[in-house]
């Protein structure tokens, strides 16, 4: 199995900007989708971006649209997630995740996604 790697992450003040990568190995991006999750203490996981690896249509949990942008380089099979304007209710550990076009059905949801990375930790506190 295919396993991501997310890089990227660490400390900010509120406000801050940071860029986290997804790195997937041979995984053919063109046939697979690839979000971002994030799991705050205490919270169940949830959805924050994903990316069409066919089209490139990105999809964005409304917690963070227009303040984070998911970017594919296919070059390198890297998936990107810039996040800007950060507050600490964006706290979390941060995955990403990787499922096959052909049977996702929701974007934002965990359960259609089959390759997990271990994850980044993103703190905003001042």
């Amino acid at each position: 199995q295919v396993r991501l790697v997310e890089s990227g992450g660490g400390t900010v003040q509120p406000g801050g900007s940071l860029n986290l990568s997804c790195t997937t190995g041979v995984l053919p991006l063109e046939y697979y989708a690839v979000g971002w999750f994030r799991q705050a203490p205490g919270k169940e996981r949830e959805g924050v971006s994903s990316i069409n690896g066919w089209s490139g249509t990105t999809y964005y949990a409304d917690s963070v649209q227009g303040r984070f942008t998911t970017s594919r380089d296919n070059a390198d099979n890297t998936i990107y997630l810039q996040m800007e304007g950060l507050k600490p209710e964006d706290t979390a550990v941060y995955y990403c995740a990787a499922g096959p076009l052909s049977r996702l059905l929701a974007y934002l949801k965990e359960d259609d996604y089959e390759c997990w990375g271990q994850g980044t930790q993103v703190t905003v506190s001042s």
